[in-house]
């Protein structure tokens, strides 16, 4: 599907693919994706599809859009997850969500949090497939944008093989344009947000399977991957591949995926440039009355495995937290590297 838009915050009118130019996406993390995440990964990969973390269509309907929704140009290609199970609602948070210039709206039906629970959207609305295809046909009719899911494979006591096809068969018929699986189920009740992106085993085939029940439709499969090489191995019978947490706690894979994914040119820039840019980054984000650490705080796993790494995370971890710290700190974490 291809959408023609125009970026209304400044930017020149940009013709974006979507979903079918998509091999690779970030997946959306709470707490953790957010704007500051999102401009340091860009700068490790120029084509990786980015993720918002969840926003809740309340919060952009009655909140401080700005602060919410304001977007680096450099962010693109990058779509806003939204929380929420009332579809008027959201459709009126991705309508508002347009101006600020995404490029694709995903409705989150796959976060197991109590808290998601008690506003009841997220892993939950497995269970109400009808109110996600409404959500769906509602968000279709007031945007141009990519309109996507991310679910599960079942919540609970469900039927893996009945309730995704359910779910999947009514938001292809609302008008979705992709669907985003994490190949485990989620269980509401027992287990934390953590245990359930690890306890709950996993279920590649399932989502293989789907794939080949809708062969003509985009389907992305997310959950486990780790590695450059299960990507590829996953884009043998997926569309493309999501990688959540392995990214956030080794981000250098993310360098790699322009070249090894998308057959483009490898990502030469040197650790030294990657440290200027986010040094500059991190002082306009100080100047503006912000702390390091909400820049920094995504950067702890950067040097994984590397000699010197421990000593850079305990810097940063130490040192970059208070109103007193700048970009003097990141410079020392980093000297501590060469």
């Amino acid at each position: 599907m291809r959408t023609l838009k125009k970026e209304k915050r400044g930017a020149a009118v940009i013709f974006y693919s979507f979903p079918s130019s998509i091999k690779f996406a970030i997946a959306p993390m709470l707490g953790w994706t957010d704007r500051h995440c999102r401009f340091f990964y860009r700068l490790l990969t120029k084509k990786a599809l980015l993720y918002t973390e969840m926003i809740v269509a309340d919060a952009v309907i009655h909140g401080v859009r700005e602060q919410l929704l304001a977007l680096n140009h450099k962010e693109h290609p990058i779509a806003l997850q939204l929380g929420g199970s009332d579809p008027q609602k959201l459709a009126e948070a991705a309508r508002i969500a347009e101006d600020f210039g995404y490029d694709e709206i995903n409705l989150n039906v796959g976060c197991p949090s109590n808290r998601v629970q008690s506003g009841a959207f997220g892993a939950c609305l497995m269970l109400y497939p009808d109110i996600v295809a409404s959500a769906v046909e509602a968000i279709k009719k007031v945007v141009t944008l990519s309109v996507t899911v991310k679910c599960r494979v079942g919540v609970d006591d469900q039927d893996e093989e009945l309730a995704l096809d359910l779910l999947a068969d009514k938001v292809w018929n609302a008008g979705c344009d992709a669907l985003w699986v994490h190949a485990r189920k989620a269980w509401l009740k027992g287990l934390s947000p953590k245990e359930n992106r690890d306890i709950p085993p996993l279920n590649y085939n399932r989502v293989y399977k789907l794939k080949r029940k809708y062969h003509n439709k985009f389907i992305g499969i997310n959950g486990g991957i780790k590695s450059i090489y299960e990507i590829k191995e996953h884009l043998i019978l997926c569309d493309a591949a999501m990688v959540g947490r392995q990214v956030y706690h080794d981000p250098t894979l993310l360098k790699y995926i322009d070249s090894e994914i998308y057959g483009e040119q490898q990502n030469n820039l040197s650790d030294s440039d990657l440290i200027e840019a986010m040094c500059d980054y991190a002082a306009q984000h100080i100047a503006s009355g912000g702390l390091l650490s909400h820049v920094t705080r995504h950067m702890i796993g950067l040097f994984h495995g590397r000699n010197g790494a421990r000593r850079w995370r305990q810097i940063l971890s130490n040192n970059a937290r208070g109103r007193d710290a700048g970009i003097h700190v990141l410079k020392e974490a980093f000297s501590a590297l060469i």
